[in-house]
């Protein structure tokens, strides 16, 4: 019996050594070409499964889909407001102020209504190619009231002894009435055009006096208005029309 005994020891133990070896030969991954494969260290499993910079740990599905899936994957929106310092541009609404100098309107007309002169009006001298041997007389109201221009201007060039005549077809149908910035007009015949005008000459100068309601004498000051430096050529066909409110009526004289 002892010897059966000790024999079946000796074949459990070699049994053993023979499954102890086919475990051991496994564990060093033999893969037949008398290689052996250690497998991947603890290290390099951790790099590779480590998330990229700017990718979040839900993992590389994550990341193929973030285009997608646009904020809701922490990417923040481009902002919709200006920078700090910035300013809005013309086309966002905002306010901007008018520029200086520059009147939004002509103001409103106050007081009495009075005669146009000198010291509330501007008055312009423009010599004109048409019609020949004209100048065309602008004056402008500058005051705050209303003002009216009667009659006709009374000219006084360089060493006139007279007042210039008025051409009495040019009288208009009502009184030059000039609000606030409005202008009114008169044009001059200085000279006669076939060059049959006697004594003629050249002036430099020009004082315009206004006319009262009555018609007699001119009334408050008269204006300056500069003539060309080379100055005007007049004669004795000087005339003038009677004052117009609009230019192309002072024009058709």
């Amino acid at each position: 019996m002892s010897i059966i005994r000790n024999t079946r020891s000796r074949l459990l133990g070699a049994a053993a050594t023979v499954v102890l070896g086919a475990l051991s030969l496994t564990a060093c991954g033999d893969d037949g070409s008398g290689s052996r494969n250690e497998g991947a260290s603890t290290a390099d499993v951790s790099a590779t499964l480590a998330p990229s910079a700017g990718v979040t740990s839900a993992g590389a599905s994550s990341a193929a889909g973030s285009t997608a899936a646009g904020s809701a994957d922490g990417v923040s929106a481009p902002a919709t407001t200006a920078p700090s310092g910035v300013k809005p541009s013309a086309g966002s609404g905002a306010n901007r102020p008018a520029a200086k100098g520059v009147p939004t309107k002509v103001p409103a007309a106050s007081g009495k209504p009075v005669t146009c002169q000198g010291s509330d009006t501007k008055v312009v001298a423009a010599p004109l190619n048409r019609p020949v041997n004209h100048m065309l007389l602008t004056v402008t109201n500058t005051g705050s009231r209303t003002c009216y221009l009667y009659n006709y201007p009374e000219l006084r060039f360089t060493g006139a002894q007279a007042v210039p005549p008025v051409i009495k077809d040019s009288v208009p149908q009502a009184v030059v009435t000039l609000e606030p910035g409005q202008s009114g007009y008169a044009s001059v015949a200085l000279s006669a055009s076939d060059g049959s005008g006697t004594n003629g000459r050249t002036v430099k100068s020009l004082e315009v006096y206004f006319s009262g309601r009555s018609g007699v004498g001119s009334v408050g000051s008269a204006a300056h208005p500069p003539l060309p430096a080379k100055g005007v050529y007049i004669d004795d066909s000087l005339a003038t029309t009677y004052w117009q409110q609009t230019m192309d009526l002072a024009l058709a004289w």
